[in-house]
């Protein structure tokens, strides 16, 4: 495949001082580009000019967006959101999300890392970082209770394979697992997904195990592998627990290593409850880099939103920067954080009060997000799935042999229910 020569400029600004992005690049990743120069380089232009003949959009005769008056009415923000919005993400919106980073993840202060880029939401995020880093049969590491949506993307979309590792060992994460998991094989690229608070367990490691996750991944480094850290932090801020991390694992990672780039993708849909907005975020940081690298990662990642979806919805873009912009906005979103709290914390209570439920079921770590599992006893769980829809009116979801249950979507007066309903399934299926 030809490289073309906006692309190669970027592949040499990445490879500028044998820097970790280049080398971690896919082939797609080194072919992607922003097309600069071609019709969104041209219509920047022209911007301004009397007559501008360049962009594909309607206007009326005074210049504004030519729009009907009945979806006017239906929203509050300026007409200016009907318009497209640029590939890489309204300036503005990318601006105020990166000071949100630091100002949720306090340990960022003093770090260089990209301006995030705005994505389709998380799954587009995912979807990009994949174009960009990982080839066919590639190997992916990544704990062995996931998403199951990663098949998706990175098996079948891009030919990758996971290599999975122990979730839980005594209670908590397995670091031990993850290390050897990096150590195994020859020295070479590695590519490591960490999903925190993690579907569909509902686990957030630690601080002291987020130390220990860095430390293997630093020794990991310093033992010449090249390691892309894929961070999805898609429900970013759910923690329920004291002791257990607040900050997204990318802060430390940002620059620990020359061998490690970061890679965060999160944004508003769950840390915000706007799932069918479809915005997302992707910020990178490796040590060493200078801002004309992160600037290149940028394009990159903006060429290869512009080689799929074109640009997010400005209607969404928009609302968003309006309600961070709000007096309101923090209240609001304690607000709703307390109530997924109050679940939580009464979920906790019944398995207190219900030991009984030891008979047929077990609860796996959970300390945060939408999600818990418990570990089914004796009973093969999809048969219990089958029985909780036909008999108990009640709907969970099978993975990976376990249940999952999302209390993020169970109304707190009916999580007693629920809890009685399993247990009396499991029963019923032993006979």
């Amino acid at each position: 495949m030809s490289i073309h020569p906006l692309a190669q400029t970027l592949n040499e600004t990445l490879n500028a001082g044998n820097s970790i992005a280049y080398s971690l690049l896919s082939r797609k990743g080194k072919g992607i580009y922003f097309p600069s120069k071609g019709i969104l380089g041209q219509s920047a232009e022209a911007k301004g000019k009397d007559i501008n003949a360049t962009i594909g959009t309607a206007l009326e005769d005074d210049g504004s967006p030519l729009t009907l008056g009945i979806l006017e009415e239906m929203i509050s923000t300026d007409k200016s959101a009907f318009l497209y919005a640029p590939s890489y993400g309204d300036p503005t919106l990318r601006t105020r999300w990166k000071e949100m980073l630091a100002q949720k993840n306090p340990n960022l202060a003093g770090k260089l890392y990209s301006t995030p880029v705005v994505t389709g939401a998380l799954t587009h995020g995912l979807s990009v970082a994949g174009y960009l880093f990982a080839d066919e049969d590639d190997q992916i590491i990544i704990p062995d209770l996931y998403w199951d949506n990663y098949d998706l993307l990175f098996e079948q979309g891009y030919g990758a394979h996971f290599k999975t590792f122990n979730t839980f060992i005594n209670g908590g994460f397995d670091v031990p697992a993850l290390e050897a998991a990096l150590m195994d094989g020859p020295v070479g690229k590695r590519i490591v997904l960490l999903n925190f608070p993690n579907n569909p367990t509902g686990y957030t490691p630690s601080k002291a195990e987020v130390t220990a996750i860095v430390q293997v991944l630093v020794e990991s480094a310093e033992a010449g592998n090249r390691i892309l850290a894929i961070l999805d932090d898609a429900y970013f801020g759910l923690v329920y627990e004291d002791g257990i991390a607040t900050e997204s694992i990318f802060a430390p990672l940002a620059d620990a290593h020359e061998n490690i780039l970061a890679l965060k993708l999160d944004g508003p849909t769950k840390e915000d409850y706007v799932w069918g907005f479809r915005v997302g975020f992707l910020t990178f940081g490796f040590k060493g880099a200078t801002e004309a690298q992160l600037k290149a990662l940028e394009s990159k990642a903006a060429g290869t939103v512009r080689g799929t979806l074109s640009n997010v919805p400005n209607i969404s873009q928009a609302l968003l920067l309006a309600a961070y912009s709000s007096d309101v906005y923090e209240a609001q979103k304690q607000s709703k954080y307390n109530t997924l709290k109050k679940r939580y914390d009464k979920i906790v209570e019944i398995l207190a009060a219900h030991p009984e439920y030891a008979d047929s079921f077990c609860a796996m770590p959970f300390n945060s997000g939408y999600f818990m599992c418990v570990k089914l006893n004796g009973v093969d769980a999809e048969t219990v799935r089958n029985t909780l829809l036909e008999k108990y009116s009640t709907g969970v979801i099978v993975l990976s042999g376990l249940v999952r249950l999302a209390f993020s979507s169970v109304p707190l007066d009916k999580l007693e229910q629920l809890f009685s309903n399993l247990h009396n399934a499991v029963m019923e299926v032993k006979g």
